[in-house]
């Protein structure tokens, strides 16, 4: 067996050794099967080779324009064409996709676009106001705005900047892709959600959401007849790499602009969709769709849902009307997903609490992670699989980001023991199966977005009235949890909980808003800390 060995000269080269990247999976479909059809947004659709050459008319119009390799492109759209194309077209030209939340407010906009140095930015007309607003507040160079469109949604052009098919009309539709030289080659760029204060720029290689759409493929069992919905946002882990994946196995995309129970129940009866992955708000709005927004369908739909557990009463509600749900689990820095709970078997035949109780699982890793486990976060010792023992969730494995740009510390703390730290805090069940018992502590997750305790507080003080502050989550029936602000006023200070909210929505994203305010003297240690948990019991009773 010595042969084997890489001292007798067998070394990599052209013909066994090719840089891994998901733009394989587009070309080769272009390339095999190019009258299928790989899109669909309202009434457009096109097959794989249209695709393919829309995405090199990007490319060239993205080139043409002045974006070269190591660039950082931006969009500003939501699940619509555009934003599938960008997946493909902005990388094609050796740049690195910086996918942006339309949530956002224009100070967090600014600084993103700051910080990653965009040079062009795709946006959507519905959102061209705020990203305009946002460049007037930017430090460094302002990026190019391409708008796109989309009259049939009620957003015509504004007639400001270069319109999208207008740009992407000059291109050329035979443009040679720059693939990477190398597999660690930065793909793409998403912001998380700022759990900390800013949001920090997680980095994505080629070779990571390559093979995490081999495994997404596998996990979820995907082929050509699947017909996959996007109503994970795109802007939110690159929709969990999942439009990336289909082209693999020749599946369809079908592009969904607005998330209302009307639009999803719509795409499955009209375009057979059989895919697709959400928060368990998104299950709670086909369980409670009024009837004239309900359709008939006479197949499976397979949904992946992340971001909270799902309620028992949302699993017995939503199983009914023919959808299996598979609690999945995973963060931005994680390419989305990377555990799933595996069903077995026996479990078929439990009653229905049990059964729910076991989807409600964070599960196991997925085949293209290494190890997703449980550790003592200060020894970083295995947790025992004994249902009770916590510790905090980390991972390692391919799956798992470059990092976080421009930011060596904090990347240093989420590497530390060779291991990434998730900072959410679990068990494991003795069957290896994890559980999260709480998240990080200051993190509220709302409608799955991550809502940062400490910038809201930060906005709140800014409020003449308020002495102190402290904001944590409050459960919700809608939005799993939403923030809620305990307040400490200034001696002879008078303000309301409404004046309040809307000081905080002058800033901050709606859903970063408090959907409380509570008066009260705040809890605080012997040292003067805020005693958060305290807090926490007093939710618990509202």
């Amino acid at each position: 067996m010595g042969w084997l060995k890489d001292e007798t000269g067998l070394d990599r080269n052209a013909a066994n050794f090719v840089p891994l990247t998901p733009l394989s999976h587009l070309l080769r479909a272009a390339r095999i099967m190019p009258e299928r059809t790989a899109i669909v947004y309202g009434d457009r659709r096109y097959t794989y080779g249209e695709l393919d050459a829309r995405c090199s008319r990007l490319a060239s119009a993205l080139t043409g324009a002045g974006v070269s390799s190591g660039d950082v492109v931006a969009t500003m759209l939501p699940n619509i064409l555009a934003q599938a194309e960008a997946h493909w077209g902005v990388p094609a030209t050796g740049a690195i996709l910086n996918t942006i939340n339309v949530r956002l407010d224009v100070g967090t906009i600014a600084y993103i676009l700051d910080h990653g140095e965009a040079k062009v930015v795709l946006v959507d007309s519905q959102f061209l106001d705020v990203v305009e607003k946002a460049l007037t507040k930017m430090d460094g160079p302002p990026p190019t705005l391409i708008e796109v469109a989309d009259p049939a949604a009620g957003f015509p052009a504004s007639g400001r900047h270069t319109e999208y098919e207008d740009f992407i009309a000059g291109g050329d539709p035979a443009f040679p892709w720059v693939m990477p030289e190398d597999e660690w080659e930065s793909l793409a760029l998403n912001y998380t959600s700022g759990t900390t204060g800013r949001p920090k720029g997680v980095v994505y290689s080629h070779r990571g959401a390559y093979l995490h759409t081999m495994g997404v493929a596998i996990a979820w069992g995907l082929t050509k007849d699947t017909r996959y919905l996007t109503i994970v946002p795109l802007f939110h882990c690159n929709n969990w790499c999942h439009t990336w994946t289909l082209p693999a196995v020749g599946g369809t995309i079908i592009c969904c602009r607005d998330i209302t129970a009307k639009a999803i129940y719509d795409a499955i009866a009209d375009e057979g969709v059989t895919h697709f992955g959400g928060a368990p708000i998104v299950l709670g709005l086909l369980i409670n769709a009024k009837p004239d927004d309900r359709r008939e369908f006479d197949h499976i739909v397979e949904v992946y849902t992340a971001g909270a557990p799902p309620p028992a009463a949302t699993l017995a509600g939503i199983e009914p009307l023919g959808f299996h749900v598979t609690q999945v689990y995973g963060l931005t820095e994680t390419y989305g997903h990377i555990t799933e709970t595996f069903w077995k078997d026996a479990w078929n035949y439990l009653p229905d609490a049990e059964r729910y109780a076991i989807k409600s699982r964070q599960g196991v890793g997925h085949a293209d992670m290494a190890e997703v486990t449980v550790l003592d976060a200060e020894s970083m010792e295995q947790a025992p699989w004994d249902g009770e023992t916590v510790g905090e969730i980390m991972a390692r494995g391919n799956v798992v980001m470059k990092g976080y740009l421009k930011n060596p510390d904090e990347t240093a703390k989420a590497f530390k023991g060779g291991y990434f730290h998730s900072g959410d805090i679990a068990f494991q069940h003795p069957d290896g199966y994890i559980k999260i018992t709480d998240r990080a502590k200051d993190v509220i997750i709302s409608g799955g977005e991550n809502v940062s305790s400490v910038e809201v507080e930060d906005v709140l003080m800014h409020h003449p009235a308020v002495m102190l502050c402290a904001v944590v989550a409050k459960p919700d029936e809608k939005w799993g949890e939403v923030p809620c602000a305990f307040v400490e006023l200034r001696e002879g200070a008078n303000v309301t909980e409404d004046e309040l909210i809307a000081h905080t929505r002058k800033e901050l994203a709606g859903f970063k808003t408090p959907k409380r305010v509570i008066f009260t003297e705040l809890p605080k240690t012997s040292t003067g800390k805020i005693q958060k948990f305290e807090l926490r019991k007093m939710v618990a009773e509202l």
